[in-house]
């Protein structure tokens, strides 16, 4: 019988293991390409590239017993490609078609437009990564129009921040953008950012001019408790919870002025209604008002940023927060509810850095990792299968 030899890497399959770590990358992304039935891109496919090695291996192994190529495994193959030719990180473990299925991909959060076209049209849908510092994990994806990731490309958040107040002043669009747009952009990108890269006196006069979306898990704590009081607003009963709230906070003074924040934000909402499609925007646009604004800097900086985080745990504890839930990493598991404030995420894989752990690892709810049953014994039963508030 005739055999084909194939010229994988230098020394041959066999020294895979010895191989660096951003080749044994590169092959896997080309092997599961094959394995989709998928072509790589043309300029990856020269002799001698590790992807192309990866890809005849495939082909040659696997030959017609392929998978299926939906769209989540394919923007999943194509963001993996993404994050490997930049050198940036990505976790296998967090980000997998499943989770991309989940992020939503109806409208752009900072357009407000719905998106949809051709991959070339403004309004086609991106994903992108808040931090661009970070690499691709879960917590740090969001699901954006073209032009919206066009704007922000090449700018951090002091950029985007006085992209947006230029705006303001001059009462027209910046790049093509207007104020309003530019502040979802910082906002988006801050819940990124924890306390180590964020001054808590700037993440305070921040305006919360998007809430965080389905998927996207907030760093800071000042932004969290900003997040978590606004969902205070979408469901009914919430003055009772925000009085509830308020009960929480250690002095008299920071209660009075919890209080005229609420006073600030009641007419907004109740001009809203109950309607989701129209309270959720009107929430946002409320923090661009300067007297809601006002009134949440001179609460917060008089709180501070260790009773910011008290008072975080005091109020998940006491139930006053939306309870979030675990992203979803399967077709059987339930998404999390929209609006939901998301667990703090785990660090992302940085900048040059190997994917996460692989399928001998797991991560709980909380992000810690967790080593795999010993064979023949039985893992405990989970009696709670979604994460409690914390």
């Amino acid at each position: 019988m005739t055999q084909t030899t194939l010229d994988l890497l230098p020394q041959g399959p066999a020294a895979m293991a010895q191989a660096d770590p951003v080749s044994r990358v590169a092959f896997q992304i080309g092997w599961d390409h094959a394995q989709h039935a998928l072509m790589p891109p043309p300029e990856l496919l020269l002799a001698g590239s590790p992807v192309a090695q990866g890809w005849m291996a495939g082909r040659a192994v696997l030959g017609r017993r392929t998978l299926g190529a939906p769209r989540p495994v394919r923007l999943w193959l194509q963001l993996r490609t993404q994050a490997w030719r930049a050198g940036l990180g990505f976790d296998l473990a967090q980000v997998t078609p499943q989770t991309l299925a989940q992020l939503p991909a109806d409208r752009c959060p900072v357009l407000r437009q719905p998106l949809g076209g051709a991959a070339s049209t403004p309004l086609a849908a991106v994903v992108e990564r808040l931090n661009p510092q970070a690499g691709y994990c879960a917590g740090n994806l969001v699901t954006m129009s073209l032009a919206a990731a066009q704007a922000r490309c090449g700018l951090d958040l002091p950029a985007l921040v006085r992209r947006a107040r230029q705006a303001e002043i001059c009462g027209q669009d910046v790049a093509g953008l207007p104020a309003a747009a530019w502040w979802r952009l910082a906002a988006l990108g801050a819940m990124a950012q924890g306390p180590a890269a964020l001054p808590f006196h700037f993440a305070a006069r921040l305006p919360l001019a998007a809430l965080p979306p389905q998927g996207v898990q907030v760093q800071h704590p000042a932004q969290a408790l900003q997040a978590a009081v606004t969902q205070l607003f979408l469901r009914p009963g919430w003055a009772a919870r925000a009085r509830a709230l308020a009960a929480l906070l250690p002095a008299h003074s920071l209660r009075h002025d919890f209080h005229l924040f609420v006073g600030a934000m009641a007419p907004r909402v109740l001009e809203a209604g109950q309607d989701p499609a129209t309270l959720r925007p009107a929430l946002e646009d409320a923090w661009l008002n300067e007297r809601v604004q006002r009134r949440w800097q001179h609460f917060l900086l008089a709180l501070g940023e260790a009773a910011c985080t008290h008072l975080l745990e005091t109020a998940g504890a006491a139930g006053l927060l939306l309870a979030a839930e675990p992203a979803p990493t399967g077709p059987g598991r339930r998404s999390a509810q929209p609006g939901a404030l998301p667990a703090v995420n785990p660090a992302c894989p940085p900048a040059g850095q190997a994917p996460g752990p692989g399928p001998s690892a797991c991560r709980t709810a909380r992000g810690r990792l967790q080593s795999p049953a010993p064979a023949g014994r039985t893992p405990p039963r989970r009696t709670r299968p979604y994460a409690q508030p914390c």
